[in-house]
């Protein structure tokens, strides 16, 4: 049984999708944390101008990823791709067809026979088009730079706040415009805005929604 969670970026997914899974008693799965340790292995590469260079070693990137962690080649890197760097970098990266193909087979061999709540930009559509419920959750940009400005914050980090908004609207378009994987509402999927509501709030509400469809089977 999965549970897909897609929307633009600082709208809390990633958060209400583990406490979703914990309640529900499935596994989480974190694609967003996916495409930052590419595009981590990008910028240490060279960044943005070596973008033309992914084609040519993603099959082979050493990639782990589990609850809450991430290792890029046997290194841990779970704070490292959450840095302002990586963030201007994961739209590049999620444009990539290669790019794509690759972590899309990873993420659909990884729902095979598990319970599973997985957030992204594509769950609902390209990867789990079949799966039991679908949300996107979207969020106001300012409330949203907001977020990301005060979790930056508490990573001992500094970023202009207005900057913030503008990456954050700038990556919605580039997102929602792309021609591979574009993030868009699947047709059937419960637009949930988070703006305002507190993060219980809205797993509350998820909650809620995914014990009204009862299970597959029922």
């Amino acid at each position: 049984m999965i549970v897909t969670i897609d929307g633009p970026a600082g709208a809390g997914k990633s958060t209400v999708a583990k406490m979703l899974a914990g309640r529900l008693g499935f596994e989480f799965l974190d694609t967003g944390a996916m495409y930052r340790t590419v595009a981590l292995e990008l910028l240490r590469r060279g960044g943005m101008g070596q973008a033309a260079s992914l084609g040519h070693w993603i099959e082979d990137l050493e990639m782990v990823f589990e609850p809450g962690k991430a290792w890029l080649r046997g290194e841990e890197v779970t704070r490292e791709i959450r840095s302002p760097e990586v963030t201007a970098l994961v739209s590049t990266v999620a444009e990539h067809g290669l790019v794509r193909g690759r972590l899309v087979v990873i993420q659909k061999g990884y729902g095979q026979g598990r319970s599973l709540v997985t957030e992204g930009r594509d769950q609902g559509t390209a990867v789990f088009p079949f799966a039991f419920c679908k949300f996107f959750l979207i969020a106001d940009v300012n409330e949203r730079a907001m977020r990301r400005f005060r979790e930056l914050e508490k990573q001992g980090g500094t970023v202009n706040l207005n900057e913030l908004a503008q990456q954050i609207a700038e990556r919605d378009r580039r997102d929602a415009t792309r021609e591979i994987g574009p993030m868009i509402a699947a047709k059937d999927a419960i637009v949930i805005d988070s703006t305002g509501l507190s993060i219980v709030q809205v797993v509350d509400t998820l909650e809620k929604q995914v014990n009204l469809r009862g299970t597959p089977t029922s």
